[in-house]
């Protein structure tokens, strides 16, 4: 693809928010933002590493399906107020559809009045076809070569970078939706069509992934998954605010919320999240540039403001990394409680039976793990005195199998324990789910082109 060379507009500073940082995040701090948040852009990120397989499977029952089911509740929750402030929409909740997701929003736009409304839909990372052309593609997490995984794969989708929302945001798109592209890319994007970063300023780029980075996943940047009562203590988590950054032409930026918000934007969050995901930080690979966060430096300017500086980059990748999703058999499960006194042994009795039938009759294929929740799902157990204690206990039995059936066998055993099993068993839970694993391998840059289709309302 060729170096984009935007002009920018003469923006100084640029706010940008984070709608969201996961399929099934909350809504009302994305519709914060665009009205408290001084933003200019809202970034919707809610796709993890199985999303857009899963979302395959989606669109295979249903062509008008397989984008993200929030779609619609979130567009009809922001749209009208960011159309009237002018705040622009980019977000990868096209999943595996993102066709079917710009139309749906063509039509709520349409049906709320926003006449003029530009919708641009951002394709290309569907590459089934060449991956299927290249069976000898090393699989990244194994031996052997994607071939390997036969008639079981269900999809293939790169990980695009910002050129193809750079052009939609070039063209004058409104609103941006994306399947699989690279979560800092969302965020890149803005940044270059705005302040005309050159796309191989491989130090403008790297700043602007680190953007990505901390705001990607949503509310973690501002204490999400980051409270723990006593040693980290966040005020207002039921009210959290999802964070916003405000970002210099020349990569400077502050991490901050919503003043008047729930939860914390401090330094300790701010690395928290720097380092989520991040295998190593000298080196963290993106569609756009390998950045280098090991020098990246935080420092508390103001309540819930973090002044970010210190990342550097390396020219990007010359190939894409690419999910494979694939058929991997099934998840048998069952779950049931036992309460009272002497719980903890009529369960570890339930666990033995099951473990004993389900054994007996060899219907996992595959790998099998039997648990008590609270005892030693988690932890490596616990010492006699506590255990003595215990007054409730869920038995868990699970197993991988090859077919729905040999599943529905292990959950049918658990159900069976409600009256096969030691006393007062009860609040059995039991499913069946098709196992979607994901592969990676890598697609020369070359075989992957992004395409925008815009749609004025």
């Amino acid at each position: 693809m060729a170096t984009i060379q935007a002009s920018g507009n003469g923006r100084v500073t640029l706010r940008i928010g984070s709608g969201a940082g996961f399929a099934d995040d909350r809504i009302e701090p994305a519709v914060e933002l665009v009205e408290s948040g001084g933003i200019q852009y809202l970034v919707f990120e809610c796709l993890a590493e199985r999303s857009v397989a899963l979302a395959e499977l989606d669109r295979q029952r249903d062509p008008a399906r397989g984008y993200n089911p929030w779609l619609a509740d979130r567009m009809e929750a922001v749209l009208p107020e960011c159309a009237q402030r002018g705040v622009r929409i980019i977000t990868n909740m096209g999943a595996a559809n993102p066709r079917a997701a710009g139309a749906l929003v063509t039509e709520i736009a349409r049906s709320s009045g926003l006449r003029g409304l530009k919708v641009a839909v951002v394709t290309g990372d569907d590459v089934l076809d060449r991956v299927l052309e290249r069976p000898e593609l090393a699989l990244l997490e194994g031996a052997g070569p994607v071939g390997s995984l036969g008639d079981s794969i269900v999809s293939a989708h790169a990980y695009l970078g910002c050129e193809g929302v750079t052009d939609a945001l070039d063209e004058g798109a409104d609103v941006v939706i994306t399947g699989r592209i690279a979560d800092p890319s969302l965020y890149i994007a803005p940044l270059v069509h705005e302040f005309g970063w050159p796309t191989d300023d491989w130090s403008l780029i790297a700043k602007g992934a680190c953007v990505g980075h901390l705001l990607e996943c949503g509310a973690q940047v501002t204490g999400g998954y980051f409270a723990d009562p006593g040693y980290k203590d966040v005020p207002g988590l039921a009210d959290l605010g999802f964070p916003l950054a405000e970002v210099q032409r020349d990569g400077t930026f502050t991490v901050g919320k919503v003043e008047g918000s729930g939860g914390m934007v401090t330094g300790d969050t701010c690395t928290e999240q720097l380092l989520y995901e991040v295998h190593d930080p000298s080196a963290y690979t993106s569609a756009d540039v390998v950045a280098d966060f090991s020098g990246v430096r935080f420092a508390e300017i103001g309540q819930d403001a973090v002044l970010v500086r210190g990342a550097r980059g390396r020219r990007r990748p010359d190939e894409l990394k690419v999910s494979v999703g694939y058929r991997d058999g099934f998840t048998g499960e069952g779950q049931i409680s036992y309460a009272g006194p002497n719980a903890l042994a009529r369960a570890q009795l339930a666990l033995d039976v099951l473990r004993e039938r389900i054994d007996r009759r060899g219907i996992a294929a595959g790998a099998t793990r039997y648990e008590l929740i609270g005892v030693d799902s988690v932890t490596h157990g616990m010492g006699a005195g506590e255990a003595a204690h215990m007054n409730e206990v869920r038995v868990r039995a699970v197993g991988r199998t090859d077919t729905a059936d040999q599943a529905r066998s292990i959950a049918h055993e658990v159900s069976a324990m409600w009256l096969n099993g030691p006393a007062g068993g009860g609040g059995v839970a039991c499913s069946v789910t098709e196992r979607i694993a994901i592969a990676s391998v890598l697609l020369p840059r070359s075989a992957v082109t992004a395409r925008v289709t815009i749609s004025e309302v």
